[in-house]
């Protein structure tokens, strides 16, 4: 059913459906043809006053409440022109028009553009219920109608005091009104929008997705409501249908900084940097001082690792909020990550968890520098962290993630094994499948890390981490002229360095001879200098010939990349007098 929904939210975007019968609003408002005179609509109290126009035609005031009522944009900009043409802007009911439609379009409309006339509704009369509720509205101030109105004015208007309003609980007291005029005026998409936006901010987001479902079927001109449907789809992780909805929408607003800033905020969450960074750059050429969007920026740099660069939009947010906690973090990850300054990182971590309630995020990347840290000290502090962060009732993913690594450093199978099961049920990613893999293969489970390798590598045959972990679980299965072909074809079609690097290392545990293995390891240092497996081969190969130069030359090469490994700290012992 959910899937149904998407697609009938992603149609409306780029066609004209068809619209449901509905009522015309005009049979709503009493309408008495005289001479020169008509009856307006029941203002809040439910009274009614008529009011001439001049030589003008009932069926004009008829067809520009109608207008109203609709309120799209075409419609409302439809109203405003039959207004001026017709002269009614000095009149209560032109004036109060006026007033009505130039607010709808700026409040729910802002990215229509035009050029609308100044506003004046009528301060007495039975106009003035308007200037009321829109006095009302600019002071933050939600006013109910009266249960006896039919004016479906009366029932959207005060909504648009709490537009801005966190509270979804004082949202909540308007719901049986909008509810009200969805059965009042069935022909507007505005109704259903503001229940759906109300819904939305109460945190259901089911009925809000009706809701904005509804309105967009009854006119998809209803943008905003767009734009609650990605917000929706990009809360639910349905980043390329709510990036492709709002791209959608650009193309009739082209300009708009709103619907920009929420394509860079789905692009940004979705962790397309490289999109990201493109829809971001012209957000800040816009406002170069938007706080929310140098930090934006800033994180995007970082997880590029271009450090460096990523220090201009920090420096500029300085001026901004130097206290803020997700400014302060970055300053930490470029520390870390980009000057392996580890002290310095964690002094701004530590002040971090010193003055604020910080993310739990922050608190998972201080755990993994202290327990990455050299001092024992440290490493306690980490464990208790991570520890900590264990017992809660129900651990995040970013907590798992972190327990695991650590256990497979440790060749804590066990415990690594725990974790595993609980990623694969809770998510199932690539990165789970591969970590299942690699603790089979750490216990010796051959059988259990085939199994996982092999689901990794058919879900996405070009990844190399998975290619590698698919010929590594052949090899140990005895399905060595499978894994040779394999090799042998990625060796031809894989580019220079890191992932060549793999499969030359790969192939070198296929040697029968020492000449085409030492052939094979020397090719993939080359590639790579720093593969660790590669070094260690060497390291063994020499020991194995008791050539003791060659064999402390690899293990001084390979403790500088891993120092904490429990393989080479075995052999650093052996070799304690030598190096």
């Amino acid at each position: 059913m959910r899937a149904i929904k998407w697609f009938l939210v992603l149609a409306t975007f780029t066609s004209c459906a068809g619209k449901p019968a509905v009522q015309s609003p005009s049979q709503f408002i009493p309408i008495v043809e005289a001479e020169d005179t008509y009856t307006v609509a029941q203002d809040a109290a439910g009274s009614e006053e008529t009011r001439p126009i001049t030589g003008r035609s009932p069926n004009i005031a008829e067809e520009i409440r109608d207008l109203v009522w609709k309120a799209t944009p075409s419609s409302l900009l439809r109203a405003l022109d039959l207004i001026r043409n017709h002269e009614l802007s000095n009149g209560e009911f032109g004036r109060a028009m006026n007033a009505v439609s130039v607010y709808l379009l700026k409040t729910i409309y802002p990215d229509v553009k035009g050029t609308f006339p100044q506003t004046d509704p009528p301060k007495i009369g039975v106009y003035s219920i308007y200037m009321k509720i829109l006095s009302d509205v600019g002071r933050g101030i939600y006013t109910p109608p009266t249960s006896s109105s039919a004016n479906f004015l009366v029932y959207i208007l005060p909504f648009l005091a709490l537009l801005n309003d966190s509270n979804g609980d004082r949202m909540s007291v308007a719901v049986p009104d909008l509810q009200k005029a969805v059965s009042l005026n069935p022909s507007s998409p505005i109704a259903p929008y503001l229940l759906g936006f109300s819904y939305e901010k109460s945190g259901d987001l089911s009925a809000a997705l009706d809701e904005y479902v509804k309105a967009l079927a009854v006119s998809p001109e209803c943008y905003p409501a767009t734009q609650g449907s990605a917000r929706i789809m990009t809360e639910r992780g349905l980043y390329e249908d709510a990036a492709k909805a709002l791209s959608t929408l650009l193309v009739s607003y082209p300009e708009s900084m709103n619907i920009k800033k929420q394509l860079a905020r789905v692009y940004f969450a979705m962790k397309d940097w490289s999109r990201a960074e493109n829809a971001i750059a012209e957000i800040l050429q816009w406002n170069n001082r938007d706080g929310e969007f140098l930090l934006m920026r800033a994180y995007v740099l970082v997880e590029r690792g271009l450090f460096s660069q990523a220090q201009a939009p920090l420096d500029l947010y300085t001026s901004i909020n130097p206290n803020n906690p997700e400014y302060l973090f970055l300053r930490a990850r470029i520390q870390a990550e980009g000057y392996r300054n580890r002290d310095a990182a964690l002094n701004y971590l530590r002040a971090l968890s010193a003055s604020f309630s910080v993310d739990e995020s922050i608190v998972v990347y201080m755990a993994k520098l202290l327990i990455e840290s050299p001092r024992d000290a440290e490493q306690l502090e980490g464990y208790a962290i991570l520890d900590q962060l264990l017992k809660g009732e129900s651990p995040s993913i970013a907590v798992m993630e972190l327990a695991i690594a650590d256990a497979i450093k440790r060749s804590a199978w066990d415990d690594a094994r725990l974790y595993a099961g609980k990623l694969l049920e809770e998510r199932r990613s690539p990165e789970d499948l591969l970590n299942a893999y690699t603790v089979e293969h750490g216990i010796g489970n051959n059988a259990a890390a085939l199994s996982y390798a092999q689901e990794l590598y058919e879900a996405d045959p070009a990844n190399e981490e998975a290619c590698v972990a698919y010929i590594s679980a052949l090899m140990d299965t005895g399905r060595a002229d499978e894994a040779s072909r394999l090799i042998n074809a990625k060796i031809s079609s894989a580019p220079n360095g890191f992932a060549k690097a793999h499969y030359y290392y790969l192939r070198s545990k296929t040697r029968a001879s020492d000449e085409t293995k030492l052939g094979d390891l020397r090719s993939c240092l080359f590639e790579d200098p720093r593969n660790l497996k590669a070094l260690i081969a060497m390291l063994e190969f020499y020991r194995g010939q008791r050539d003791d130069r060659r064999a402390i030359y690899y293990l001084k090469q390979a403790l500088t990349i891993s120092p904490d490994d429990p393989t080479l700290k075995q052999y650093e012992k052996d070799y304690a007098g030598q190096l």
